[in-house]
């Protein structure tokens, strides 16, 4: 969300500090693009592979991603985006910037990226 001069923060899905002063559309590519990196540390970091896989089950349960017979269904991209929406402007109500570790929203964020890349939401 925000970029600061300060390495002990990264940048943010997007460039804008305000997240009503992004572009109109879809907040996935931006998340997708922040935080595809965070997925290699995957290799290294179990407890944070722990945490995202947490964070993934608790979105597609939020999501109600069950099918008839209690069968995952595919996510759905506007509804995960409005998801989104919503997360990225509470944290720009609390003036969240993006540490070097780890926090909540690292794991949501990430747990959201991982969501969209393995259910093909950026897919066209």
């Amino acid at each position: 969300m925000f970029a600061t001069p300060d390495e002990s923060h990264r940048g943010s899905p997007d460039d804008s500090p305000d997240p009503r002063n992004r572009p109109a559309g879809c907040p996935l590519p931006g998340i997708v693009a922040a935080f595809t990196p965070r997925l290699a540390e995957f290799a290294f970091e179990p407890g944070f592979t722990a945490a995202v896989d947490q964070h993934a089950a608790e979105l597609r349960e939020l999501l109600n991603d069950q099918g008839p017979g209690l069968l995952p269904r595919p996510l759905d991209r506007e509804e995960l985006s409005d998801y989104a929406l919503g997360f990225l402007d509470a944290l720009a109500e609390i003036g969240w910037r993006e540490p070097v570790g780890y926090d909540y929203a690292v794991h949501r964020l990430t747990a959201i990226c991982w969501l969209v890349r393995q259910d093909g939401l950026l897919a066209v």
